[in-house]
């Protein structure tokens, strides 16, 4: 094992190069023992320490994502429904949708897997190096709700407007008040100018939002400008939650002892 000088061990912390310290004394070994040369050393270093921070990077941006679970298209199991469109949702996984801005809603009975695949396209952004926020569309509602009570309505706004992607689950579950249409309003209309989309779960047919917004003239406003520029996807079938429900196994009946006492005739 290489003991490092003091200085350079401290140096390289000084300059946040830990994943050069870390592998540091293989390379070194790597170097002695002649399988690598002097730029070779240098190039395989700085890779340590790229493969380090983008480690680091993608953890992060998993933690801010606020996942409720660890959901990937790979751990989706599509032959649980045959009634899933798997081509069009393995589709949406390649992202083609993220640069042109373009919206993705999901909709269909409760237990088909839209909060999954919601999640699961979430974190092909992440592995690509985009910011993710998954959220309730009920809790964006209830905390802008606060912002305007304490006046920090436009930095709860911006929160959500930041992302790369904004992630509304269970969206249009009931009617809406003038106040949360409104809300919805600028946080379709801030992230449409961004050029940042939205992926949306509901157990309601776009068709049907329109009727859940007090003030026709928003509603047409805002879903005209959500719903005619997103991939809407149906997902229908038997419920998935079944197949992911813990399995539990129960004992078998006690057997009587051996020595008790038969019972009376």
């Amino acid at each position: 094992m290489t003991v490092l000088d003091p200085a350079l061990h401290s140096a390289l912390r000084a300059l946040k190069l830990t994943g050069m310290l870390e592998s540091l004394d293989t390379r070194l070994a790597q170097a002695r023992a002649g399988d690598l040369g002097h730029l070779e050393f240098l190039q395989v270093l700085c890779e340590d320490e790229s493969a380090r921070r983008e480690t680091a990077a993608f953890a992060r941006r998993l933690r801010r994502a606020h996942f409720e679970e660890h959901a990937t298209i790979e751990t989706f199991d599509f032959r649980a429904n045959p009634k899933l469109p798997a081509a069009a949702l393995r589709d949406l996984a390649a992202l083609r949708w993220l640069g042109a801005g373009q919206s993705v809603i999901l909709f269909g009975p409760v237990g088909v897997g839209k909060t999954h695949i919601a999640q699961a396209l979430g974190h092909n952004v992440i592995r690509r190096g985009g910011e993710v926020r998954f959220t309730k569309t009920s809790r964006v509602l209830a905390d802008l709700a606060g912002g305007h009570a304490d006046r920090t309505w436009h930095r709860r706004l911006h929160e959500y407007t930041r992302p790369a992607v904004l992630i509304l689950d269970d969206f249009a579950m009931r009617e809406l008040t003038t106040t949360q249409a409104d809300d919805l309003y600028e946080l379709v209309s801030e992230r449409s100018a961004a050029n940042r989309p939205l992926i949306l779960t509901s157990n309601r047919n776009p068709t049907d939002w329109y009727a859940l917004f007090p003030n026709p003239v928003v509603a047409e406003s805002l879903l005209d400008r959500l719903i005619n520029t997103s991939h809407q996807i149906l997902m229908e079938g038997p419920s998935y939650r079944p197949r992911r429900r813990p399995r539990t196994t129960t004992s078998p009946p006690a057997s009587p002892a051996l020595d008790s006492d038969p019972p009376n005739e």
